[in-house]
Parts: C-alpha cells; sequence; structure tokens
C-alpha cells in the first residue's frame, strides 16, 4: 500500500508544494457510480430527517430521552437499567464495518459517512448550483475582489449557515423530542439554555467542516483510513489503476502507448485530491469519482472502460482472487459469538422490571410470636404502553401475606413501590424460608408476561 502524502505537484493535491493546504475544487462528474452514490446519499438523508418523525408504537422510531432515561429504538422500549445493551448495538456496528472493510474496503467511506454523505449530496452541490462548475470557481477565486464573487460567496455561505442549523435541530430532536424542538424554537433561548447551546455549538461545528475543512476531516482526524492497511489485504476491493493496462502513459494516437492518456481527469474529480494512478493511498476515500471519470475519458478514445475501476490488487495485477481467507474466518467466528452474545443478552431484555427490596432499618421484627419482615416491590413498567400488573403471593411455605394492592396500572416506563408484609410463626423459624411472590401482565399468558421475584425470609432461629 502506497501511504505517501499525494502528489503536490498536481493542481488537484491538498497540499501545496510548500506543505501548505491547497482548497480541492472537485470537477463534476457523472456515471453509473455517482448516480448510485446520489441516490444513497438521498435514501440515507431522508432516513435521517424522518426518523424523529416516523412513530413506531407510540413513539418516534429513534429516540434517547436523556432527561427521563428513556430510550426507545424502533418499537422497543428501554431504560437506564439496559443501557448494557448498547455495548452489543456499537459493537454490531463495528464488526459489521470490520467484515465489509475487509471484503469490500472502503464502501462506508464512499457511500455511508456521514460526512461524505452530507459533504458531497448536500453542500458541495450547493456551492457548484451557486458558484458554477470547478474551472469558474477557480478563475473566480484567482481573480480580485469583484461584485459578483461577493454575492455568491456571501449566498453559499448564508445557505451553509441554515443548513447546518436545520441539521443540529434534527439532530437535538433525537433527544428532546420533535414537538418539544419545534416549541423550543418559539420561546425565549434562555428558557431551555442547555438545549440552544448544543445547537448553536453543532451548528458551528458543522459549518466549519462543511464550509472549509473538508477533506482534511478524512486526512487528518478520521482513523479509518489509516486503519485500511490493517482491515485489508490483496484480495479486499479496492479502487485501482491498471498498470499494465494504461503504461506507458501518451496521445491515443500512439501505438506504442498505453490506454492512460494522461488526461488527469481522474486527479481533477478526486474529492481528495489524490492520483490514484499512483496506487491505493490512505487518502482515498472509495468514492469511485475517478471510475467514472476515466470510463467516460475510454469511451470518447474509443477503449474499454475498467482502466480505473473496482478490483482488488491481485486482481489487478492479472493474478487469481481468493475470496476465503484466514481473516475472513477469524472474522466470521467473531460475529458468530457477536451474535450467540446479542440474541442471549436481548432475550434478557423483559417487558417489566420487579425487585423486592428491604425497608432502611432493622431487617425483622417479633410481634405476638409472629416474625414480620417488612418489604416492596419496586415495579417498572418497559412496555410502551399502560399495563395492569398483577401481585400472587406463593402459599406452599406457610408464610402469609399482607399486600394491600394485588392490581395496579401503570404507564409506559412508569414505576411504583408495593409494600408487601410477610408473617411467620416464631416456633417455625428455619433456615431456607424464601419470599416468593409472582408478578404478571393482566390478560397475558406468554413466557414473558410474569415473573417470580424472591429474596430470603429473614428471623431468630431457634
Amino acid at each position: 500500500m502506497n501511504t505517501n502524502l499525494p502528489i503536490v505537484e498536481e493542481p488537484a493535491s491538498s497540499l501545496r508544494s510548500d506543505g501548505s493546504r491547497n482548497y480541492v475544487h472537485p470537477a463534476d462528474v457523472s456515471g453509473r457510480f455517482t448516480r448510485l452514490r446520489y441516490v444513497v446519499f438521498t435514501v440515507l438523508i431522508a432516513i435521517y430527517v424522518a426518523l424523529p418523525f416516523v412513530k413506531v408504537g407510540g413513539h418516534p422510531a429513534v429516540f434517547i430521552d436523556i432527561v427521563h432515561r428513556r430510550f426507545y429504538l424502533f418499537g422497543g422500549v428501554f431504560n437506564a437499567q439496559d443501557f448494557w445493551l448498547v455495548f452489543f448495538l456499537l459493537s454490531g456496528v463495528a464488526l459489521t464495518l470490520l467484515i465489509v472493510t475487509a471484503i469490500k474496503g472502503r464502501l462506508w467511506c464512499g457511500y455511508a459517512c456521514p460526512h461524505t454523505v452530507f459533504l458531497e449530496g448536500v453542500f458541495r452541490r450547493v456551492e457548484r448550483w451557486i458558484e458554477g462548475p470547478r474551472a469558474q470557481r477557480l478563475r473566480r477565486n484567482a481573480a480580485g475582489f469583484t461584485f459578483d464573487k461577493l454575492w455568491r460567496k456571501l449566498l453559499k455561505h448564508s445557505v451553509y449557515i441554515v443548513l447546518a442549523l436545520l441539521l443540529s435541530h434534527v439532530f437535538i430532536s433525537y433527544f428532546v423530542s420533535l414537538p418539544s424542538v419545534v416549541d423550543m424554537v418559539q420561546r425565549n433561548p434562555a428558557e431551555h439554555s442547555t438545549a440552544f447551546t448544543w445547537v448553536i455549538v453543532m451548528s458551528g461545528i458543522l459549518y466549519f467542516n462543511f464550509s472549509w475543512f473538508r477533506e482534511q476531516m478524512c486526512l487528518i482526524i478520521c482513523p479509518y483510513g489509516r486503519l485500511q492497511s490493517a482491515l485489508t489485504d490483496r484480495d479486499t476491493m479496492v479502487i485501482g489503476y491498471d498498470w499494465n493496462r494504461g503504461e506507458p502513459r501518451g496521445k491515443a494516437t500512439d501505438a506504442e502507448n498505453g490506454d492512460c492518456i494522461d488526461c488527469k481527469r481522474c486527479v481533477v474529480v478526486c474529492p481528495t485530491g489524490i492520483d490514484i494512478r499512483n496506487g491505493l493511498q490512505m487518502e482515498c476515500v472509495g468514492c469511485a469519482a475517478c471510475v467514472d471519470a476515466c470510463d467516460e475519458i475510454m469511451d470518447k478514445v474509443g477503449r474499454p472502460q475498467g482502466l480505473v475501476r473496482y478490483d482488488s490488487q491481485s486482481g489487478l495485477e492479472g493474478n487469481p482472487k481468493h475470496f476465503a481467507r484466514p481473516r475472513l474466518f477469524f472474522y466470521g467466528g467473531m460475529a458468530t459469538l457477536w451474535l450467540i452474545g446479542s440474541v442471549f443478552a436481548f432475550a434478557q431484555s423483559s417487558e417489566f422490571e420487579a425487585n423486592v427490596l428491604r425497608h432502611e432499618g432493622a431487617p425483622f421484627f417479633v410481634v405476638d410470636g409472629q416474625v414480620r419482615n417488612a418489604l416492596r416491590i419496586h415495579l417498572v413498567n418497559k412496555t410502551g404502553y399502560k399495563q395492569t400488573f398483577l401481585v400472587e403471593p406463593e402459599s406452599e411455605s406457610g408464610i402469609e401475606y399482607i399486600v394491600p394492592q394485588k392490581r395496579i396500572e401503570l404507564e409506559s416506563l412508569g414505576s411504583t413501590y408495593l409494600p408487601v408484609l410477610a408473617v411467620f410463626p416464631a416456633d417455625q423459624m428455619r433456615p431456607g424460608l424464601n419470599v416468593q411472590l409472582t408478578i404478571s401482565m393482566e390478560g397475558r399468558d406468554d413466557g414473558k408476561s410474569s415473573r417470580l421475584v424472591e429474596a430470603p425470609f429473614v428471623g431468630p432461629l431457634r
């Protein structure tokens, strides 16, 4: 893998020869992969915006209510006690990215990374709409101060600020609900200073990133590109240049030359300013703009497409490709273990929580020859609806129970404490006595609708 910096002599490079940054202006490109990317971008942006609006089970599809410690995920309802399940969600995403990278390379970077989606699918399109194609932007930037340059820059950055604010408000609605965001927008910011501060800070970060920092996020901050050499091998699909077919470069009219006519079209369309002909590089985000650009040129000169293409390094060198590789067996084993662990973990998540707790102070007291244990049941409704719960004490051990409230209604994620008094004759005390009560959901008879809760019955032994 070539991990050198981009060729600084190229005008599209993100670095000048003195090491300073060169603002990259990718040229417009069209083709099958560019069209596919825009379709994917549209779908992902639509999902991002729609999730706070779409309701599943009476709640937003994704809603992380931090204030009330409630979490809604596609109909599933979780409370703070379920936060440990986030480990399986995050590890699943990481493992999926690991496997996809080992097989298909940096598809995530080119097609689904939020930075790429919004930069290429929104902000750069706005820039092209207002300032024109690459050649016009370069000429205008190189020229002196003009009114035409001023109004275009002001309009572009004004649109950027509005877009950054909109994206920030959508993001904050994942945490404070969409109706709350709408209400906050209509009120004095001082009434919700925390949320207002978050929106302003996020908007500033988004504006800075998409208006100026851009490809530097991929080249400097994101660690994913630097992990590429460890996550891929010579049989991983990458975007590469067919050296054997393309060299030597030169005019298409010269039969001694290869298929590459050295037009540098693949360089000027690259969003990170690299020359893909120098081999696989850390800066390549797998966007396939160079593939579409080269295919377009090959069509014009009457040569086959695919001089720059999706292929493995082995394939580009003309060697056989191998799908079954040791790393994929290892990743597959990890995925199997993750799947087993995730199924077991989520199976432990029930529709309600019920725990027996003791009151503070003495664990028991003796009155008229009877040992009494004062307890309370902490009951939490973890469903998305109001539920009725029934409390049924066991009767086999001989313990008598006083349960003032055997039937209780709880709102979604509501909780309460139910007092329970357990009584047993002092002269019959023996080790191994347990307080046992069955908590069930009214009208339900499946396995998840009832739970046996218990606690040791304590008292003086004879």
